[in-house]
């Protein structure tokens, strides 16, 4: 079930999160980071305002990839629904949670075209105190490398994780398996994120590509801090 990893170009190897309440705001961010990315992140703030598939189609109009990032969780039935229909858009990456295997064997049956599906394995903004108080008995690693295998098993194109967890990751499943790793912070990390590496640690433990949203969007200088990404990265790749 599982397709042939989507070719990354190295610019193409920084995704940004537009996390942008309008679709104004979100193009807004295109125009001004222009060539320095290639690839952006849509997510749930930008579904709430109504404008999410005019940016989405803006953004293949202007030849940059897009990435859904809904966290697609429901009964088999529907999650294969929801993938069957945005094969149809210019879509790369998609989000499913990678908490339930037969609805992650649906979501790999139902696709088609150029989509490839990434399971969420444990988000970045939780460590093992907040697994144990939802009734999840383990570490974030362990978790997280449980969740990959069964997302690889059910067909998954690969997985949304800390870089801390990329490289266990990547040996427990070998090339080819995406891994796409937020909570990237060339600086510390003052906010909600919990599992943080550096741009350059992230590609070292394997890593394919990194989400980065406000490290870029709330420096000084937003084009500059996109540049100074590609060029780790470029060095990193290296």
């Amino acid at each position: 079930m599982s397709r042939a990893p989507v070719q990354l170009g190295e610019r193409e190897r920084l995704i940004v999160a537009l996390d942008e309440p309008s679709g104004a705001e979100a193009l807004a961010w295109v125009d001004r980071l222009g060539d320095a990315v290639q690839f952006y992140k849509i997510g749930m703030e930008l579904l709430a305002s109504g404008d999410y598939f005019r940016v989405l189609d803006e953004l293949a109009r202007r030849d940059k990839k897009v990435f859904v990032d809904l966290k697609f969780f429901d009964i088999p039935a529907t999650i294969a629904g929801v993938v069957r229909g945005l094969s149809r858009w210019p879509v790369t990456f998609a989000t499913i949670h990678g908490w339930h295997a037969p609805m992650m064997q649906a979501a790999a049956e139902a696709r088609s075209g150029d989509l490839r599906l990434l399971a969420v394995t444990v988000l970045t903004s939780m460590d093992g105190g907040d697994l144990k108080s939802m009734g999840i008995d383990g570490e974030p690693a362990d978790i997280v490398v449980q969740r990959a295998r069964a997302a690889q098993a059910s067909g998954i194109d690969g997985v949304i994780a800390s870089g801390q967890e990329a490289g266990l990751i990547r040996t427990a499943t070998g090339p080819g398996f995406a891994i796409v790793c937020p909570g990237i912070r060339p600086g510390p990390a003052l906010d909600d994120q919990k599992r943080t590496v550096g741009v350059a640690e992230a590609f070292a433990n394997g890593a394919d590509a990194i989400v980065v949203g406000r490290p870029v969007r709330q420096a000084a200088d937003p084009r500059a801090a996109a540049e100074a990404i590609q060029t780790e990265i470029s060095g990193a790749l290296r």
